[in-house]
């Protein structure tokens, strides 16, 4: 009608998302890579996100197989005489009587080394040590027998030896039946310990029974390590009591630790050093946002011809705006979910070697989906502007 205002068609979401893929249906090869950037950021944050969670579970896992309840106590300095002191002989008994401990267990540094043969020099220990140790030390230290079996009140009186893994390893024994030569003495492998999470230095140790020691390698029977468990709700007051008990003569000499508390540690810290790579992974987010606008801009100078012919056919500047952002946004999302994918990949790739459970947190899959996104739409905003400021006449002129 005369006078009547005309007003532009309204473009709905399914036509936005036709004339937004229509530039990426044309060029393929350039929307591969172009997204390739935003894909390696996005994949680099999540697989350094994955990788630290799943070892940060896989530590977890591993606390709560072992469980935080182990105290080890070790004579100190003696303050008077400068010398490490030594525990009573008595000492595992009455730990074992404070109420609240379960199980203990003892080791003691002997003055002997472990060969394979005597014909290997003495010196050439390959830092392994011989240790005297308790019937009960591989139930306190919740440890397994990989090969063999452990030492008990039979053949612990004999020369018969339990070794650690990486005690085996480096001696070349491959299971029980081989000997090992101890001091004088050639000793039977009777056991080969699987790894000791919470006590690495029974892992570098060959392990005697107690009375064996005694009698064959002149152990004076004061234990050099104890290790006890206790209840959960008794470890604190256990831990006070262990120096007063242990030594009640000296108990400013005797060392208490925790061997749990490294991997919790570890566990806490897990992702301290992470902070590169995920700077690295978003300096490669960047570099793909810019990739991205680089190819908006020279999309809107080849189509100049099709920007005219929508303009003259009645399409406004907004419209044109929203169809290069949304190509943008649909360029950096393709590349947003290749990187997640790829990303969750080398991911479940590193935990499976590893034997690792696999994690991925959602928040990093989501946040890092939501900045392809907010990249896409920064990158494509400026093409997005320029497009919808061309002269309808001039462009079709130029095309």
């Amino acid at each position: 009608m005369p006078g009547e205002r005309l007003t532009p068609a309204r473009l709905g979401p399914r036509d936005v998302l036709h004339v937004g893929s229509a530039g990426l249906r044309a060029r393929p090869m350039r929307v591969v890579l172009s997204a390739l950037g935003i894909a390696i950021g996005i994949a680099t944050m999540i697989a350094v996100v994955g990788i630290s969670a799943s070892s940060e579970a896989q530590l977890l896992r591993q606390l709560d197989r072992l469980g935080t309840n182990m105290l080890k106590v070790a004579p100190g300095q003696d303050l008077l005489s400068g010398e490490k002191s030594k525990l009573p002989k008595e000492a595992p008994g009455m730990i074992g009587r404070i109420p609240g401990v379960e199980d203990v267990g003892a080791t003691a540094d002997l003055e002997a080394t472990v060969r394979r043969s005597e014909r290997i020099d003495k010196s050439n220990t390959g830092g392994l040590s011989v240790k005297a140790a308790s019937e009960d030390l591989l139930k306190v230290l919740r440890g397994t027998v990989g090969a063999g079996t452990w030492l008990n009140e039979a053949n612990g009186r004999y020369p018969s030896v339990v070794l650690g893994s990486i005690a085996a390893e480096r001696l070349g024994v491959t299971g029980p039946g081989q000997q090992v030569f101890i001091d004088k003495h050639y000793f039977t492998v009777i056991g080969v310990l699987d790894p000791l999470p919470l006590a690495p230095e029974i892992e570098r140790a060959a392990l005697v029974g107690w009375q064996a020691a005694s009698t064959l390698l002149d152990f004076d029977g004061h234990p050099g390590q104890i290790y006890e468990r206790s209840t959960d709700a008794s470890v604190e007051t256990v831990r006070k009591l262990l120096a007063r008990t242990a030594d009640p003569g000296n108990p400013q000499s005797v060392e208490v630790s925790n061997p749990s508390a490294a991997l919790q540690a570890k566990a806490a810290t897990q992702g301290a050093f992470d902070s590169l790579l995920l700077g690295l992974g978003g300096v490669a987010l960047l570099v793909g946002g810019v990739g991205v606008a680089n190819t908006m801009i020279i999309s809107v100078l080849e189509r100049r011809h099709e920007i005219g012919l929508r303009r003259s056919l009645g399409a406004t500047r907004g419209q044109i705006r929203v169809q290069f952002v949304t190509e943008s946004l649909m360029l950096s999302g393709l590349g947003g979910l290749a990187g997640v994918v790829l990303g969750a990949a080398a991911t479940y790739v590193f935990a499976a070697s590893g034997g690792m459970p696999w994690v991925i947190p959602l928040w990093a899959v989501g946040g890092g989906f939501a900045a392809t996104l907010c990249i896409g739409s920064v990158a494509g905003l400026y093409p997005a502007i320029r497009a919808a400021r061309l002269s309808p006449t001039l462009a079709l002129q130029a095309g």
